[in-house]
């Protein structure tokens, strides 16, 4: 099926759209990446640059067995996504 106008027919047509853009990605593990999207495959494996991710970790105190939340910011030049650890993928927002 040709979309070259843009369209979107199957989910992975918003993925291709989302090429060389912005995205939001939802991981397993409290982990949330943001990047440009460089290459995906059918699998959702995802190749990003510029990465910005958050790691969400839940430290207990066990003595009071408090929760205390903490999130872990780190960046990447370039990263590989495993498509299996992927829970969402948001695209840029268009006007």
């Amino acid at each position: 099926m040709d979309n070259s106008d843009g369209a979107i027919a199957e989910p992975l047509d918003l993925v291709r759209l989302s090429l060389d853009e912005r995205i939001y990605v939802k991981m397993r593990g409290d982990r949330e990446l943001r990047g440009r999207l460089h290459a995906y495959d059918q699998h959702m494996n995802l190749v990003l640059s510029d990465v910005d991710e958050v790691i969400t970790v839940v430290d207990v105190n066990e003595e009071t067995f408090e929760e205390r939340i903490r999130s872990v910011k780190r960046s990447h030049e370039m990263m590989f996504v495993r498509g299996d650890g992927v829970i969402l993928v948001s695209p840029p927002g268009r006007s």
